[in-house]
């Protein structure tokens, strides 16, 4: 069953694509890699309901895809409007 300390799972699979990204992987690809580790956390370390593990592994992969792309933008906008 998902509880509620298991969203410290997100920054984990935040910090997985970043470490994949440095060792090569194409940042194009970096959302996807986000959803199939969501998956894999949902499915296999969460739950063992295949069904249940699946709709917690989408929210945890894409809650990572858009925190991190939040966080890009948030950066990116920032140095933009300082000059």
């Amino acid at each position: 069953m998902f509880e509620i300390y298991n969203v410290a799972i997100v920054p984990l699979i935040i910090g997985i694509v970043q470490l994949l990204k440095r060792y090569g992987f194409p940042v194009k690809y970096s959302p996807l890699a986000a959803i199939v580790l969501g998956l894999a956390f949902g499915i296999f370390f969460i739950t063992p309901n295949v069904k249940e593990g699946i709709i917690i592994g989408l929210m945890l992969g894409l809650s990572a895809s858009g925190l991190y792309s939040g966080g890009k933008n948030l950066m990116y906008n920032n140095h933009k409007d300082s000059k």
